[in-house]
Order: C-alpha cells, then sequence, then structure tokens
C-alpha cells in the first residue's frame, strides 16, 4: 500500500488539472454513471460535531475510494482543522487496498477548486473583486484557486478576529500576486465584491442578501450542522446551484441547513435547487440570464470530488516515485 502524506499531497495535486477533473467527474455524476451514497455519520453531540464516512466510485477515473472525515466546528480559529480526514483507494477491479492518502489536504484542495469551478461556471465575465470571508484553512485554499478562474483585481478579506484577517491578507498577497485587503465586517467585503466565498462555520449567517449587489456570485462551503452561513434572502432571490441535490438535500448533519431549513419553513421547495453543476457542464441546464441576476453555489461535498482529487494525486505519485509502500 502506497503511504502520503499532508507534505506530499500538497505538493502532488496540481489545481488547474483538478479543476478540470472535477469537471468531469461532475458531469458524470449527474449523468448517473457513479457511485457515491449519502455519507453516514457518528454525531459527537457535546461538541456540535461529527464523523463521516464516504465512499465513491467513479469509473471514467477508475478511482474507488473512501474517506473519513471529521468535522469539529469548535477547532476554528485554533492550530487545528475543523476538518481532518484520510482516504483509502481500493483497485476497481479487485478491491485491493492500494494507498492510504491524507485527506485533510484533498479535502480543502477539492472544496475550493469545485467553488472556482462554480465561479467559472456562474460568475460575470467582469468580475474583478473577490471576497473571501473565513481566515480558516479554507479562505486561503479559496483565495488560491478562485483568483484562477476570474481576472480579479483585488481581494477583500474579513473574519470574526480582524487580527487573524490583517496577518491573513499580507501572505496572501504575496502569494497571489494581488492586492489583498482586510476589511471590518462580512458585511464590508460583501457589499464591495463580485463574488463572495463563505468558508466559515458560523451559527448566524455571514452572507446577507442586504448586502449583495445585483449580479453578485456567492460560494458558500460552510458546514455547521447548528447554524446557516446563508440568510433566508439570499438562498430565495438567488439562482441555486449544488454539487448533487441529494446530497445538499439530504437530512441534516449530512445536508445543508442553508437549504434544508428554508425548505422546513417552507420559504423555498427542494425545486428552488436550478442545477447541478454537472448539469451546467453538460448544457442540460443554463447557468446566468443576466447580469443582475445573483447566482449562489452552495457546497456539502461529495465523495467523487474525493475520489478525482485521489487519482490525480495517486498518477503524479506513480509518475515522480512519490510516498512510501507499506506492508498492512
Amino acid at each position: 500500500m502506497l503511504v502520503l502524506s499532508r507534505d506530499e499531497v500538497r505538493e502532488l495535486l496540481d489545481l488547474d488539472a483538478l479543476v478540470e477533473a472535477l469537471a468531469d467527474a461532475l458531469v458524470d455524476l449527474s449523468a448517473g454513471r457513479t457511485s457515491a451514497p449519502e455519507r453516514v455519520a457518528a454525531l459527537v453531540p457535546e461538541r456540535d460535531a461529527f464523523l463521516a464516512a464516504m465512499p465513491g466510485y467513479v469509473p471514467a477515473l477508475g478511482s474507488l475510494v473512501t474517506k473519513l472525515v471529521s468535522l469539529f466546528p469548535g477547532n476554528a480559529g485554533s492550530a487545528m482543522p475543523t476538518h481532518q480526514a484520510v482516504i483509502l483507494v481500493f483497485d476497481p477491479a479487485t478491491g485491493l487496498p492500494t494507498a492510504l492518502l491524507d485527506g485533510t489536504e484533498i479535502t480543502s484542495a477539492r472544496t475550493a477548486a469545485c467553488s472556482a469551478l462554480s465561479v467559472r461556471l456562474l460568475a460575470r465575465e467582469d468580475s474583478s473583486v473577490l471576497a473571501v470571508l473565513g481566515t480558516g484553512v479554507q479562505a486561503r485554499s479559496h483565495a488560491r484557486a478562485v483568483v484562477r478562474v476570474r481576472a480579479f483585481s483585488r481581494v477583500l478579506i474579513a473574519g470574526r478576529d480582524r487580527r487573524r484577517a490583517d496577518a491573513l491578507a499580507p501572505e496572501l498577497m504575496e502569494e497571489l500576486g494581488l492586492p489583498v485587503r482586510a476589511v471590518d465586517s462580512y458585511a464590508e467585503a460583501a457589499q464591495h465584491a463580485d463574488v463572495v466565498c463563505a468558508t466559515t462555520h458560523a451559527v448566524e449567517p455571514v452572507v446577507r442578501r442586504d448586502w449583495l449587489a445585483p449580479g453578485t456570485h456567492v460560494t458558500s462551503v460552510g458546514c455547521n450542522p447548528v447554524g446557516r452561513e446563508l440568510d433566508d434572502g439570499t438562498v430565495m432571490d438567488a439562482l441555486v446551484c449544488v454539487e448533487s441535490r441529494r446530497a445538499v438535500l439530504a437530512p441534516i448533519p449530512a445536508g445543508s441547513t442553508d437549504l434544508v431549513q428554508p425548505i422546513s419553513d417552507g420559504l423555498i421547495t427542494p425545486d428552488h435547487v436550478h442545477a447541478e453543476l454537472g448539469e451546467l457542464l453538460s448544457g442540460v441546464k443554463p447557468g446566468r440570464t443576466s447580469d443582475q441576476q445573483i447566482t449562489l453555489y452552495k457546497s456539502v461535498g461529495v465523495a467523487e470530488q474525493d475520489a478525482a482529487a485521489a487519482a490525480l494525486v495517486l498518477a503524479r505519485a506513480r509518475e515522480l516515485g512519490a510516498g512510501r509502500e507499506l506492508a498492512l
């Protein structure tokens, strides 16, 4: 069995290639050519946390994997990531376990890369200001990924702790080669942005409809079983797109409180979810229809994303002879 550490996964995973691989995997997902059951989660109620299992198979990539991922929102603001994971890869011809990969880096990268894919599909072509809400792992990965698909002229950062935003801004400015500025509030960031990426574990919404200018594209990857990133007005007014209807509308904690709650409250119906990204990519559903339209990509993560990312990492590892072989 090949074993790859977090640092090795980070070095091996190419973001541009990942965006393209995710596009292919999501087209197959929407066409019914993949296999990924609803995630199963063991709840840790005293921490408002859970441990989930996410098996998935993408035949076109020859990728059969399962991810074990924990979500502990209380880790936000500490040195410990809120999401921590491992991915086990199996040979789809024999069922033999063939590789064990760090899944924390893959989860971060594939989540951000899929948001970048949504920006490529739904954001206005002239989008120039990116707002990143949050200062943790996903904030960093989103800034790195999303700037690859639009010609942004500047990036705004906002978080619960202004000091963390102030520290992150120069770090990203050096890495991205763009002006990056920390601002005082989520509202200030969102009001001045063409694309808003919410990457928090908020209990109360960090994206509110009153803050969004016409034509804004919003991505939301927060997954807090007892909280929401988006207010009802944003969800109700937006053209809503997802990776998978089944995944995002599943019961909490597997599904999204941002969509399940307003459905439960009678504010929208499941049909309010306009399209899966795979349907936009294949032309089954249209995307943005005007420059004034608010568009929203809500993510809960699906195993097909992990399978696509793991396949890329393993192909590159075998090409370079990276990792260590371990006999079980």
